[in-house]
């Protein structure tokens, strides 16, 4: 167990020092310093994703001043550390993978003194009664008054044990008299539609909704956000947004890495269930969802919810007309030669996983009706890129161009990785005597335009959980009607062996059947 009194001896956080010059782009923003004190446990702390993702942002939250005066971080897990030696090792996070550079003094030699550490099990109630103790200890030396944030950043067999734990050693919202208790719980939520509900039938035992975050990385990144406010907060756009004006909407989300180390977990897993199920579906329902009647959170993922329930069901006799899927072959991506799925570790030899997965939905609905909805996520393809492109439809009746020109849709695109900003393509008149018609673009860049780079997304999704703003997580119930949304096409998938798989080459663009999913729409992918 640790040594809790190294909190002691702690200073005030003090203002960051160099700021670059105000940008008049951001001129009248008021401060996003968090008001709460609190302490933040991170299960799993011994992890990959805390050392990569959760430890840096934590970091460039306080290097940003924006953590409240008074908090602590606390790591549990099985690996035996001393405080000290947990620290060793954050500042190795830190310097490797934080956005900011390496660890800075007397800034690092402050936060450290807040960073302490449990080694214990799961499923040991013992442990998180010492771990109760710790945090009571830190409301004393720390001034974090009972305000507490757990995050799961484990395996998801460990989340209803941690949950249970939670509650049994006294640790749950029920017990907290003097502060707030709150969870995030990392995805996957579930590994189908009876799992799901499963796992919230034991966080409901403990936590009600509001207390619960189930996170989406995705959901914080910059552009993602300003998906509404690029609809409601500009008059030319939200007029266009329907079915009189609105041909078709693709949204991508392209990776060229293949399973990596990750081969147990996804060839269980799949593109559908990693990928569409959570993290293209959020972008689908911010896309098509109506206007909220207040900005609160709770009025927001009503209107995202009600886009996932008007979802018109998969008919299981039209699953493989209405999807597409694909597992990537060997191949070069840069130039350099990679192996097929079925050669990575840990994937079964005659694998019928998808690593490529594509559907086509509709929104039966005032708004959407007969727009389809094309969405897509692979590994192994020959960009990594994540964008939604909504393509408008054609003009009514052409008066210009000379014979020969090709007169596009207007296609409006936004990119959200790894280029953050957003592009329009319309036409225009080429330059001379003749009335040539051209597609050009108009592109607005994110860090060019406001003058910083966009944090990860885990700064601003610990940080809003830290503030009590649920805008960003996913309800439950939306996280229901997903995979409910899904599950026919799971279903039928696993009931038929793909014959043709690998069917895609490292590199490319998916499988074939992708491209006739659009074809027979006579439509077309845009290229990845």
């Amino acid at each position: 167990m640790s040594d809790s009194s190294s909190a002691a001896t702690l200073t005030r956080p003090t203002a960051p020092v160099n700021r670059p010059r105000p940008n008049p782009l951001r001129a009248g923003i008021d401060s996003n310093r968090l008001q709460d004190p609190c302490n933040i446990i991170f299960f799993g702390a011994s992890g990959d994703l805390m050392k990569r993702m959760l430890l840096p942002a934590m970091y460039n939250l306080r290097l940003e001043d924006m953590l409240p005066s008074d908090f602590g971080i606390v790591g549990f897990s099985r690996s035996s550390y001393t405080d000290e030696q947990f620290r060793a090792e954050m500042k190795k996070s830190i310097d490797e993978f934080s956005r900011s550079g390496p660890a800075k003094e007397p800034m690092w030699g402050d936060f450290e003194k807040r960073i302490s550490y449990i080694s214990g099990d799961f499923d040991d109630v013992a442990c998180f009664r010492s771990l109760r103790e710790h945090l009571e200890n830190n409301d004393k030396v720390l001034g974090t008054k009972s305000n507490r944030l757990f995050y799961l950043s484990t395996p998801p067999s460990l989340f209803s044990p941690i949950i249970n734990m939670i509650e049994q050693s006294g640790l749950g919202p029920r017990d907290n008299r003097d502060g707030w208790t709150r969870i995030i719980i990392e995805k996957p939520f579930g590994t189908d539609l009876d799992s799901a509900r499963a796992l919230q039938s034991e966080v409901e035992k403990v936590f009600n909704e509001r207390q619960v975050y189930r996170i989406d990385h995705y959901l914080g990144k910059e552009p993602v956000q300003d998906i509404m406010a690029l609809r409601f907060a500009n008059v030319i756009f939200e007029p266009l947004w329907n079915r009189r004006y609105v041909d078709s909407i693709q949204i991508t989300a392209a990776e060229t890495v293949g399973v990596e180390l990750r081969g147990g977990y996804y060839d269980s897993a799949g593109a559908m269930r990693d990928m569409i199920q959570n993290h293209v579906l959020n972008l689908m329902t911010l896309v098509a969802m109506e206007p909220p009647a207040l900005s609160d959170f709770e009025a927001i993922r009503d209107e995202k919810f009600k886009v996932l329930t008007a979802l018109r069901p998969i008919d299981r006799n039209r699953v493989f007309l209405d999807t597409a899927r694909g597992q990537y072959d060997a191949g070069s991506i840069a130039g350099k030669p990679v192996a097929g799925y079925r050669e990575e570790p840990d994937v079964a030899p005659d694998s019928n996983t998808d690593t490529y997965a594509a559907i086509k939905l509709y929104i039966d609905n005032w708004r959407w009706a007969d727009v389809p909805f094309y969405l897509r996520s692979g590994k192994r393809l020959a960009r990594k890129g994540s964008e939604i492109a909504v393509r408008f439809k054609s003009i009514p009746h052409r008066l210009f161009g000379e014979l020969g020109d090709t007169i596009d849709n207007n296609v409006l695109v936004m990119k959200i990785q790894p280029e953050e900003g957003i592009s329009l393509r319309f036409s225009a008149k080429v330059p001379g005597p003749k009335m040539h018609i051209r597609s050009v673009s108009m592109d607005f860049n994110y860090g060019t335009g406001f003058g910083v780079a966009s944090p990860p997304a885990y700064e601003r999704l610990i940080g809003d959980a830290m503030r009590g703003d649920a805008t960003l997580f996913t309800r439950w119930d939306a996280v229901e009607a997903a995979w409910g949304a899904v599950m026919p096409v799971l279903e039928r998938w696993q009931d038929v062996i793909d014959e043709t798989f690998p069917n895609y080459a490292a590199g490319g663009q998916g499988p074939a059947s992708a491209e006739r999913l659009l074809a027979a729409d006579g439509r077309e992918w845009r290229k990845i």
